[in-house]
Order: C-alpha cells, then structure tokens, then sequence
C-alpha cells in the first residue's frame, strides 16, 4: 500500500477564516467535480476536521483535511493507480489550496 500524499498549507488567517474558507471551497469544488464525473461519496466537517471520500473510473479515494491556526493539512490515501501520480497531485493540491487560503 503506498504512503498517504501529505500537504501542508500554511496560511496567517487564523483557524476560523481558514476553515470558513474551505467550507466554501468544498462546495464549489463539489459542483465543478459532479460537472467531471467525479462522485462524492463523504463529505463531513467535524470540529475542525473535514473527512471526504470520492470516486471516479472505478477508483476510490479518500481523506482528511485538518484545519489548525497556521496551516492546513491535507492527508489522502491515494489507491496504487493514483499513487502514481501523487507528484502532479500534490502540487495542484498544494497549488489550489495556496490559493483558496491567500489573504484576499
């Protein structure tokens, strides 16, 4: 079984206005990946700790995104065909994220 793919984002907005903006950015994502064919199959916050599951192409992919006062950690248990390209995952994670929690 390959190693979770590991993100932090470190942000200076403080453990609230991250988390408000996550909440919004689920959404939205929600919308843009049900337009691709990716189904959501968990999406729960609890506490500061939003737990998530999707699939696509008969692949399953499931996570946790943890939101603390100076960063966000995005953990995902990629399945071996994905793991493959946890490299190109990672930076488009870790892009997307660094623009959701830039200072607006």
């Amino acid at each position: 079984m390959p190693k979770p793919l590991i993100v932090d984002i470190p942000h200076d907005l403080g453990q609230a206005e991250a988390k408000r903006r996550l909440v919004e950015g689920t959404e939205q994502a929600r919308a843009m990946l049900h337009k691709s064919g990716i189904t959501i199959d968990q999406l729960g916050w609890s506490g500061d700790r939003l737990d998530f599951g999707v699939s696509a192409v008969a692949q399953k992919v499931a996570g946790t995104i943890d939101v603390g006062p100076e960063s966000v950690r995005l953990e995902v248990k990629l399945p071996f065909l994905l793991a493959l390209f946890a490299e190109k995952i990672q930076k488009v994670a870790s892009k997307e994220g660094n623009l959701l929690l830039t200072k607006k």
